[in-house]
């Protein structure tokens, strides 16, 4: 079964309706009809609710959470060892923290990481990236 994971960007993305959002559509509908596995680091699940109200206000972020909520994606919450692989990856490479926590995911659940986001750039040799 194919499995994701799915960064702030590709949500934000998919909530603002922009053509990069399209293919995050697709993989809710296979996720929802059980083809796939998707998942979200709770870091990334927080940045989509800072951006959103930093961008639109308390209203839209306190929505896009409970959105995000009726979706089939599931939150991974960091325990240790994610909070570790992450800071592997943030040690090693020129990214956010919060990216290291959806490159820490996608490794850990072999998953594919779905991304618009050019700090992964430099982690594509590591984990497999669905470029949006």
């Amino acid at each position: 079964m194919k499995r994701y994971v799915l960064d702030s960007h590709a949500i934000l993305a998919y909530f603002n309706g922009e053509e990069a959002g399209k293919p995050v559509t697709d993989i809710l509908k296979k996720t929802l009809e059980g083809g796939a596995e998707s998942y979200m680091s709770v870091i990334n699940w927080g940045e989509v609710y800072y951006v959103s109200l930093r961008e639109k206000g308390l209203d839209q972020a306190e929505a896009s959470i409970k959105t995000l909520g009726e979706y089939p994606i599931e939150i991974v919450e960091a325990n240790r060892f994610f909070t570790l692989e992450a800071a592997k990856f943030k040690g090693t490479n020129k990214m956010s923290y919060a990216d290291a926590f959806a490159a820490a995911l996608a490794k850990h659940k072999k998953a594919e990481l779905v991304t618009g986001d050019p700090e992964f750039k430099s982690v594509e040799k590591e984990i497999k990236i669905l470029w949006l």
